[in-house]
């Protein structure tokens, strides 16, 4: 049985979710900015998220995928992909023509998803993570 996805900028009835998501990480207060920014998108599954990606701007110009995540019970259904394609249809809108991501060199599923929805590897930053692990970056050309 195929689900269907819906794919939506995060609002503010979001909060909760996406602090889970983003595992406390960032306070509520800056979580409620980037809803309000449009840079926080949810997949959902009739109704119910299950998947969360959060846009960010290096040097407040150039997107990058700040965090991607699929509840474990979603994926490998699309979820994913429906999430990174409606962010480059956002981002292709808005003008640009390439997205970054990037996995910890210690990750290959992640890695291997990013390869295969079009992403190229474009370089590392040596030991930028907790015990050394450097965190190899990507590169995908949206249109």
């Amino acid at each position: 049985m195929e689900e269907d996805i819906t794919v939506r900028f995060a609002d503010i009835n979001d909060l909760d979710y996406c602090r889970k998501m983003d595992f406390d990480f960032i306070s509520r207060e800056k979580l409620e900015y980037l809803v309000n920014q449009d840079e926080i998108i949810i997949a959902e599954i009739n109704g119910n998220p299950v998947g969360y990606l959060r846009i960010e701007y290096l040097w407040h110009r150039i997107p990058y995928i700040g965090l991607i995540l699929v509840d474990e019970n979603n994926r490998r259904i699309g979820v994913g992909m429906s999430l990174l394609a409606f962010t480059e249809s956002h981002l292709s809108s808005a003008g640009h023509s390439t997205l970054y991501s990037s996995s910890q060199e210690d990750e290959p599923e992640p890695q291997e998803w990013h390869r295969h929805v079009g992403f190229e590897d474009c370089g590392i930053i040596k030991d930028i993570n907790e015990g050394n692990i450097g965190e190899i970056v990507f590169r995908k050309r949206i249109t």
